[in-house]
């Protein structure tokens, strides 16, 4: 895959494509072309317009600034229009894709009555102890089979004030709603909200009567790959597109299209879409909902085409980029390079943490608290940035040893190699040391993984591609630069 514009005189076989992609702290409107050179399709990736998004203390708590990043949505895809008129192609479809769980509520007038709460503030922690009273744990991961975390929809949920009159749109459904004017909720993002019935595939309505949840709460599901509707003419206004521009439901939920992406030539692969979390697992024809899988806290969410996303969330690179934000604002900025190559120099076996403890969600001075839970555990950790670095990245790489370990032996599923896509897919110490870890070979890219999925769902619902996820995916390794890494011990 390239990351460029088409280049002179390929041929485009008929569909230019927008990926809005928004993750927890930056945002991308992407044009994906599709171009054949001797009958063998490929994507290009050509990145319009990007954006920073960042939780606010605002209204008594923290929350995103939906405003402005819908705006900023406008804007790359205004951004797009024109890429595309000046190149004489017009884009066929958008897809949308964010980060899970979090949401918008919208009153009848199609109004956002407040900006939606991040997963990072704590106010949902209060209502899993009702919730748990109203519906027992095994009860709830026996239907849903969703790993249990705090910040979860359902506790989020829970926690509202006021939710009559009102509808819930998760992020992506609420930025395709300011599109096109419909209501609708696309299934890999509503399988991480802890009121998705993990074998029916519908919604586990008998939960949210028991929580006193209106039933009609949510809107009408959708598949990925299914039309949302066309643009509102008020915004065909603003972007320049025209008014028939189709919004179409990718994985919504962006783990669900990075792994569209992930280039395996088996089915015997583990994945690690590593970003600002690590999200590890494995995809599997039907969802593991055993007492221990429950009780190892791994998640069956949906992915794209009816499989499902066995994994848990990990601690990811938050922890790096939080430190680098706290020792810029203490004026001892380091670039992430040199941090990198001094971690590098550090022998095996230093100091490592617990990287999904609950208590780095939130921002602060993260050094100090890595610090602080290696004391907890026994270990010193001095106040240097390389070896707080080395520290992170083993941490997360015996993390994912972990829970690659864990999901063969609950899924009864041997693995033979990882691969690891998104941003954290062009970190090579983190990638070795993963290896090292796990024991298994590692394949690194593609980085715009995310992005790829979400373009390769848009061009087979166009026709421009066809096939199922493994026809997608040859796509993908025949057109990805992959980076490869063998465990220590095999090159010894």
């Amino acid at each position: 895959m390239t990351t460029e514009p088409s280049p002179a005189g390929a041929v485009v076989a008929g569909g230019v494509f927008a990926a809005v992609d928004i993750g927890a702290s930056s945002g991308r409107v992407i044009l994906g072309r599709i171009t054949r050179d001797g009958g063998t399709p490929e994507v290009n990736l050509d990145t319009v317009h990007r954006f920073p998004n960042a939780v606010v203390e605002t209204g008594g708590g923290l929350r995103w600034n939906f405003t402005a990043l819908f705006a900023e949505v406008l804007t790359g895809l205004a951004a797009a229009a024109a890429s595309a008129a000046a190149h004489g192609e017009r884009i066929t479809s958008i897809g949308i894709d964010t980060w899970a769980v979090d949401y918008g509520r919208v009153d009848a007038a199609g109004r956002l009555v407040a900006q939606p709460f991040s997963y990072r503030d704590d106010r949902s922690r209060g209502a899993v102890a009702d919730v748990h009273g109203r519906l027992d744990p095994e009860r709830l991961y026996a239907t849903t089979g969703l790993q249990f975390l705090e910040f979860n929809t359902i506790y989020q949920l829970a926690s509202e004030e006021e939710l009559d009159g009102v509808q819930v749109l998760l992020i992506p459904d609420l930025i395709a709603f300011l599109l096109t004017g419909e209501r609708r909720t696309e299934a890999t993002n509503a399988s991480t909200t802890g009121l998705f019935d993990a074998v029916a595939g519908e919604w586990a309505t008998e939960f949210l009567a028991a929580l006193e949840l209106p039933t009609d709460l949510f809107p009408p599901m959708i598949q990925p790959g299914a039309a949302v509707g066309t643009l509102l003419p008020a915004i065909a206004a603003r972007t320049g597109l025209p008014a028939e521009t189709t919004v179409i439901a990718v994985g919504s939920h962006d783990t669900a299209s990075a792994v569209v992406a992930v280039p395996a030539e088996t089915e015997h692969f583990a994945y690690i879409s590593s970003g600002t979390w690590s999200l590890v697992g494995i995809e599997l024809k039907h969802p593991v909902l055993t007492e221990a899988s429950r009780l190892a806290n791994f998640t069956n969410e949906r992915g794209v085409d009816g499989t499902i996303r066995y994994l848990r969330n990990v601690g990811g690179l938050w922890l790096l980029s939080e430190c680098q934000r706290t020792w810029t604002a203490q004026g001892a900025a380091v670039p992430l390079a040199d941090l990198l190559d001094g971690a590098a120099m550090l022998p095996a076996g230093g100091p490592r943490i617990n990287a999904d403890d609950p208590a780095f969600i939130a921002p602060d001075d993260m050094p100090a608290r890595i610090r602080a839970a290696a004391q907890r555990d026994g270990e010193v950790l001095p106040d240097e940035p390389a070896v707080i670095v080395r520290c992170i990245l083993d941490s997360l790489a015996a993390g994912y040893a972990r829970t690659i370990n864990h999901a063969e032996r609950l899924a009864g599923r041997a693995i033979d190699v990882v691969h690891v896509v998104g941003g954290g897919s062009q970190n090579r110490l983190l990638c070795q040391l993963t290896a090292d870890a796990t024991g298994k070979s590692v394949v690194a890219g593609p980085v715009e993984a995310t992005a790829l999925g979400n373009v390769l769902v848009q061009a087979r619902a166009a026709g421009e591609l066809s096939g199922g996820l493994a026809e997608l995916r040859k796509i993908v390794a025949g057109g990805t630069a992959l980076e490869r890494y063998q465990p220590a011990a095999a090159k010894s």
